[in-house]
């Protein structure tokens, strides 16, 4: 994956990506759909992500300056989706 189109490829050379597996369509859609939104709103002058879903498996994509930007997003990232998972087991989803 490559960084958002408005991004320079050049200006963001750390990426991670991370991959979350659900046992069904429905639950990854979900948990996508919550994390999302928050896709252009946490992105500083250092890092910025993308969010997508392929069937059954989240993807998130973490592009950063530096090492320390990557690290901080990451865990953002990884926080969210544990929340939006937490919530939706909790709704029963």
């Amino acid at each position: 994956m490559s960084p958002p189109a408005d991004a320079d490829s050049h200006s963001y050379p750390h990426t991670v990506s991370l991959s979350f597996d659900y046992d069904d369509e429905r639950r990854a859609r979900l948990v996508t759909d919550a994390v999302a939104v928050e896709v252009g709103e946490i992105d500083d002058d250092r890092s910025t992500a993308t969010v997508s879903r392929d069937g059954h498996t989240l993807h998130v994509e973490v592009f950063a300056r530096d090492l320390v930007a990557l690290r901080a997003g990451a865990n953002t990232w990884l926080g969210l989706v544990a929340t939006a998972e937490d919530v939706c087991a909790l709704a029963a989803c």
